[in-house]
C-alpha cells in the first residue's frame, strides 16, 4: 500500500461493521485490493486492515496484469462475488484497456479467488474501448448492472482524450450478462468527456444514482440521477449536496461514490483528489 485507496465498496459484515474494499497501489503504481473494517457509527476508527491482498493482479499476457479494482461486491448463492476491474496498458498512455473480471469468496469476503482468468464482461460492438467500474444490485429477482463503457479515444494536440459514459446489462446467474448497448447516463453536451461509477440504490418506486463526470476539463465532480426503471435516467447534477470546502482532500476533485444505507441513513464513500492518492473519504446524509 504504497499509495491511494481508489474506489472503495462497503460490505456489512455484522450489525454496524462494515468492510470496505478498495485499491491501493504499489511504488510501480500497479494495483491490488485490499480492505480495512470499521464501526459505520465511528468510521474514523480502523477495526482492522487486510495484511495481505484479496486480490492481486494477474499474469502476464491477462486482462488484469497491470493492477486490479474493487468494482461492486453482492452476497449470492451463499458465497460473495466480487466484481472488478482488470486493466492493461496500451501502446502510449494514457491509452488503456480495461475489462470486468469477477472474484468469488468462500469465507465471508476475507479472501477470493477468480472465477476465470479471462473476464467475463469485456468489448464488443457497444463497448468498443473498455469496460469499466460495475455496479451490481439484486432488484425484482434480476441482477442489474451498470457500468462504464468506453466508446473512443481523441487525438487533441499531443493529448488522447478518452471518453466514456455509463450503460446497463442484466444477468439471472451473475455470470452470463446481457446487454444491447442502453446507455443509462449519457453525455449531456460535447463538452463532457467522461462518466465514471455508478452507484446505485433503490427507495419504493424511485431509484437514484451517483456518479462523477468530467466537463469542460475540470477534474472529476459528482452527479446524480433519478429513474422509475432503472433504464431511463434524469440527471440531477445540482441535487447532489456535496459542498467542496477549500484545503480539504476534495476540493478540486470528488469520484467514484459507492452508496449505501445503514438504518435508513446514506453513507456516501467516495475518493478525492488526484483520483484517491491519499485514501477515500465519507460523507454522511444530514
Amino acid at each position: 500500500m504504497h499509495s491511494h485507496g481508489q474506489l472503495p465498496v462497503a460490505d456489512r459484515i455484522d450489525e454496524d461493521i462494515y468492510r470496505v474494499y478498495f485499491a491501493a497501489r504499489s511504488a510501480e503504481q500497479v494495483s491490488g485490493i485490499g480492505y480495512v473494517e470499521i464501526d459505520i457509527r465511528h468510521p474514523e476508527k480502523i477495526l482492522a486492515i487486510s495484511k495481505e491482498p484479496v486480490l492481486s493482479p494477474g499474469p502476464i499476457g491477462h486482462f488484469d496484469q497491470f493492477g486490479v479494482f474493487p468494482g461492486a461486491i453482492i452476497d449470492w448463492q451463499g458465497k460473495k462475488f466480487l466484481y472488478y476491474i482488470g486493466w492493461v496498458r496500451g501502446y502510449t498512455a494514457p491509452l488503456f484497456y480495461a475489462a470486468i473480471g469477477l472474484a468469488v469468496s468462500d469465507d465471508n469476503g476475507r479472501t477470493f479467488e477468480r472465477y476465470s482468468p479471462a473476464p467475463i464482461l469485456s468489448r464488443d460492438e457497444h463497448d468498443p474501448c473498455l469496460v469499466t467500474s460495475p455496479h451490481v444490485f439484486l432488484d425484482d429477482n434480476v441482477l442489474k448492472m451498470h457500468y462504464v463503457s468506453g466508446v473512443k479515444w481523441e487525438q487533441q494536440g499531443d493529448q488522447l482524450q478518452s471518453y466514456y459514459h455509463i450503460k446497463f446489462a442484466s444477468s439471472v446467474d451473475g455470470i452470463q450478462w446481457y446487454r444491447q448497448g442502453r446507455v443509462a447516463i449519457d453525455f449531456r453536451n460535447d463538452r463532457e468527456t467522461n462518466i465514471a461509477r455508478a452507484a446505485v440504490i433503490r427507495e419504493a418506486d424511485t431509484y437514484k444514482m451517483w456518479y462523477s463526470y468530467v466537463a469542460d476539463g475540470i477534474p472529476y465532480r459528482m452527479g446524480y440521477a433519478e429513474s422509475g426503471d432503472c433504464k431511463h435516467w434524469e440527471r440531477k447534477d445540482d441535487e447532489v449536496g456535496l459542498d467542496r470546502v477549500p484545503g480539504e482532500f476534495d476540493d478540486e476533485m470528488q469520484c467514484y461514490p459507492n452508496v449505501i444505507v445503514h438504518k435508513n441513513k446514506k453513507y456516501l464513500f467516495y475518493n478525492g483528489n488526484n483520483f484517491g492518492t491519499g485514501g477515500f473519504g465519507l460523507a454522511v446524509e444530514a
